[in-house]
């Protein structure tokens, strides 16, 4: 390495390490237009070579051909290449992004990141992720490991492929990638289960509030959601399971709890998706059209990789996860489908109980079962490593120490997971790409166990549905927090099975979709054990979709295009406002505050879109969320009230109208109404200042897609991008989150569009392809994002080609 490459080196590593880049330029004699010069180089010279050819471990050549946006199109003629394309190609866009996921997964971040590494590393190793990605490796079939093989030798091609011009982030923390293994992939997809299922605030928060407001009326209305009865499943598609079920399976699961409406309440935060399927005879091609925009924490880099296989048994395009090989969504010649997560219960968490005379047990009945240990050591860089002693009792380990609000737990905790014992995922997948029907497609499912989906599918022969994937534990008692770990009834006595997971095809009235919302009403002959949240964006669905088949009445030739699904995509009417700002208005009008008429003018002139030039929406949103605040202050203090004020929004949206359960038994309700109205109007004063017509959404409402090192000193500068503003929130079809600060942190960042009438699909990521910080795809798709728009994905060969900006050709080695 020349004098000049370790010097640059070295400046990377101080900026890593948090030196600020006044810091450097003054250490080096540099102006600021000099070292941006300085930056852009090393950026531009870590870019893969996306052209020409390579000699590779493949058995015969592999076409990755991309097209504007950098989406890889991979084309192979053995089974093995394929996958070993995929993964070179993968490595090529996002080395560190896989690298940063597979040391979340194994708990190994803070080996890189220092002690900010710590909190993370924690999670992982207690919940145990790291040793069930070892697990799920000798469940795997075979065809899932060769899979898995292949795709890791191609990150490792790549790996020694860069030599020393590694992606950047690799020099800003000083350290080299190891090679790649199966496992680490596992560790990635088990990581991402957890995200999507473990949730721990689901359970805490109604733990925390049991606690205080016992199990009475205030307790319901706590965990009641917003419009709660809108439901996925017609009732007519689950009429007839009772009767396919065999006899005994009935009698034990008819006598378990059911589910009862508004008894249900999720993590909203965890929240966003959307996905539906029309049928053909709604739409202007005459074949059913699939549209999906699952929802996820906003960043610089996506987590979404989109891409193209064709090979042996796959034509198949849409987006995998990073890490995983397999599309996750998308379509294939014969079959589309779209996902959301429907949040049913995958885990408990159990509270134990000691005794001084039995140390090291935990009671289970009238026995003393001593305590398992194991030590898990997190290398720290720059500090001492730690080791941690993990405890389990027969339920699962013990995490106290990783749970919201830790101080306010009474005795050790206990974590049971679905993803402690079964998976399933990657092999589903695979099925689910080559599937050739709806019916293939939904047997594809089988394996699948943890997490829990909602899936709308069609196929080219005019079927849709949806199927619920994944499966369900089942309890003897329904329990939103704690259960208790001494008591064999609150133990799981096996799953739901598959044949009983909900599911719909070819309804009466010719469409399906979710949001996130109830999977089925209270009469479901099982128990679901949900914890979904509002069902304002999937009535909102029903309503934009019910309105466009009324319109056209099903006449052929006039239904569903793809601008009606970008514009569904894009819409951002809020229900929540539509129903609260009347009740809200009602309380206000009439204020004797010198602020007040203005605000009430532009709430009443408002229809509910949440829309960045209007002033309306920040009115309605602030009081919101300060108001829900003000609902659980009534009860709890401190931290304890900030975490439940977001599980409180449905109690907080009933209370504008009435208290039906004496809520504000020591104060009147519309008094407490004005006060946080007021704050209100006090805040954004502060905040956006005196001229009201300037407190637009969007000055609020900003996305800002932060890389995961944007912290670390000045970092955020040179590797975030985005920041603009947004439309839609928390409730919105368009939905865009509602984080801290009204910050767009999560949502609907990739969109996708599916005529089966077509060879293809439509899709964009506003987060962009690449994750490479001076490839021209890190940052090309956001505007296109913002304005609804779509780039087709072909799946025919000689479309590929002639769409073909860039071919890498990997070429047989001369062995």
């Amino acid at each position: 390495m020349s004098a000049q490459a370790t010097s640059s080196r070295e400046l990377l590593k101080r900026l890593g390490s948090g030196k600020s880049i006044s810091g450097i330029c003054a250490s080096q004699g540099w102006s600021r237009e000099e070292f941006d010069g300085w930056w852009r180089q090393e950026a531009t010279s870590r870019n893969p070579h996306l052209q020409g050819t390579t000699p590779a471990a493949v058995q015969a050549d592999v076409e990755i051909h991309r097209d504007q946006w950098g989406i890889p199109h991979i084309s192979a003629t053995v089974a093995h290449d394929l996958w070993f394309g995929f993964g070179y190609a993968m490595a090529q866009d996002r080395l560190f992004q896989l690298d940063y996921l597979r040391r979340k997964g194994l708990g190994r971040l803070a080996e890189v990141l220092g002690p900010d590494g710590v909190p993370q590393d924690l999670v992982a190793r207690t919940v145990g992720l790291n040793r069930f990605a070892r697990a799920e490796w000798d469940r795997l079939p075979d065809t899932t490991r060769e899979v898995l093989n292949s795709f890791t030798a191609g990150i490792n091609c790549w790996i020694e492929a860069c030599g020393e011009l590694l992606p950047i982030e690799f020099d800003l923390l000083d350290y080299r990638p190891e090679p790649w293994s199966p496992i680490d992939s596992l560790a990635i997809e088990v990581e991402f289960r957890w995200y999507l299922t473990g949730r721990f605030p689901v359970i805490v928060m109604p733990e925390m509030a049991k606690r205080i407001l016992g199990n009475g009326a205030r307790y319901e209305q706590f965990l009641l959601g917003e419009a709660d009865e809108e439901s996925i499943i017609p009732p007519e598609a689950y009429a007839y399971l009772r009767r396919d079920l065999a006899s005994d399976v009935w009698d034990r699961l008819g006598e378990l709890p059911r589910e009862m409406i508004g008894q249900s309440t999720g993590d909203p935060e965890g929240t966003g998706s959307n996905n539906w399927v029309v049928a053909g005879q709604y739409c202007r091609s005459g074949s059913p059209m699939v549209a999906s925009d699952p929802h996820i924490a906003f960043e610089a880099v996506s987590c979404w990789y989109e891409a193209h296989l064709q090979g042996p048994g796959f034509n198949v395009a849409g987006m995998a996860y990073a890490g995983m090989p397999a599309i996750m969504f998308g379509r294939n010649e014969a079959v589309a489908w779209g996902i959301t997560n429907n949040i049913c219960s995958l885990r408990d968490l159990y509270q134990e109980r000691t005794h001084p005379d039995h140390p090291g047990c935990f009671q289970f009945g009238d026995a003393w079962e001593p305590a398992q240990e194991l030590t898990e050591t997190i290398a720290v860089k720059g500090a001492a490593e730690i080791h941690r002693v993990i405890r389990f009792s027969r339920s699962g380990p013990i995490v106290n120490e990783i749970l919201p609000l830790p101080d306010l737990q009474t005795g050790p905790v206990a974590l049971k997971w679905l993803g402690h014992f079964e998976g399933g995922w990657l092999t589903a997948l695979l099925a689910m790409d080559q599937a050739q029907s709806v019916q293939e497609f939904r047997e594809a499912l089988r394996p699948w166990h943890v997490p829990t989906f909602n899936l709308v599918i069609a196929d080219t022969a005019g079927q849709i549905a949806v199927q619920c994937a994944g499966r369900i534990p089942l309890r003897k008692r329904a329990e939103r927090g704690y259960r208790s770990g001494w008591d064999a009834e609150h133990e799981w006595i096996g799953l739901l099975p598959f044949e009983s997971m909900p599911h719909c095809v070819d309804p009466k009235r010719g469409w399906l979709a979710t949001a996130n919302n109830r999977l089925a009403g209270s009469d479901y002959p099982y128990p679901l054990f949900g914890t979904w949240v509002s069902g304002y964006r999937c009535r909102r669905i029903r309503n934009m979709i019910e309105s466009r088949i009324a319109e056209t009445g099903g006449v052929a030739g006039q239904g569903f295009e793809l601008s009606d699904h970008s514009e569904m995509h894009q819409d951002a009417m809020s229900l929540r406002a539509v129903k609260c700002v009347p009740l809200l208005l009602k309380v206000i009008a009439g204020q004797t505050h010198p602020q007040i008429p203005q605000a009430v003018a532009y709430l009443q002139e408002w229809n509910g879109q949440v829309e960045t030039d209007l002033v309306a929406p920040t009115l309605f949103n602030v009081f919101f969320t300060l108001w829900s605040k003000a609902v659980t202050d009534v009860y709890f203090n401190g931290p304890t009230s900030e975490l439940l004020a977001k599980q409180a929004e449905g109690v907080a949206s009933r209370l504008l109208e009435s208290d039906p359960s004496n809520w504000f038994e020591s104060r009147s309700r519309d008094a407490a109404i004005c006060d946080v109205f007021v704050h209100t109007l006090t805040y954004l004063t502060e905040r956006l200042g005196d001229e009201m017509s300037q407190w637009t959404w969007g000055r609020l409402h900003r996305m800002p897609l932060k890389h995961v090192l944007s912290a670390r000193g000045d970092l955020g500068q040179l590797l975030d991008h985005g920041g603009g503003p947004v439309k839609g929130d928390l409730v919105t079809v368009c939905n865009t989150s509602s984080g801290p600060d009204w910050n767009a942190n999560s949502g609907a960042g990739y969109r996708l569009v599916a005529d089966l009438s077509e060879n293809g699909l439509w899709a964009i990521d506003g987060q962009s392809q690449s994750g490479n910080l001076a490839s021209p795809h890190y940052a090309d798709q956001f505007e296109q994002w913002k304005a609804g728009q779509y780039h087709f994905i072909p799946l025919d060969p000689e479309s590929v080609k002639q769409n073909a900006k860039q071919t890498l050709v990997l070429v047989t080695k001369n062995l």
